[in-house]
């Protein structure tokens, strides 16, 4: 109310906190992948791994396009390391 009353939110809008969950996913996210997490922890709760989940992925239309687009730098796929020659 009183960020509203200062100008610096339209009235009737409020920001909630964001959850101590989501920060804590957010910044394991941002550090590990998440198959080294569930290897490093023996039972981690559903909701935890939601969160993580969703947090490791890109966030930015520019960053998805790039994962998206990945390319090994092989012409052909079954040249690659992994692909259908082997």
């Amino acid at each position: 109310a009183a960020a509203a009353a200062l100008g610096l939110l339209p009235l009737g809008k409020t920001q909630s906190p964001e959850s101590l969950l989501d920060i804590a996913a957010r910044k394991v996210a941002e550090k590990w992948p998440f198959q080294r997490v569930e290897e490093r922890f023996e039972r981690i709760p559903e909701p935890v791994q939601r969160r993580i989940v969703y947090w490791s992925f890109p966030r930015s239309e520019r960053e998805i396009c790039m994962y998206s687009s990945f390319n090994t730098g092989a012409e052909d796929p079954a040249a690659a390391p992994g692909g259908a020659a082997a």
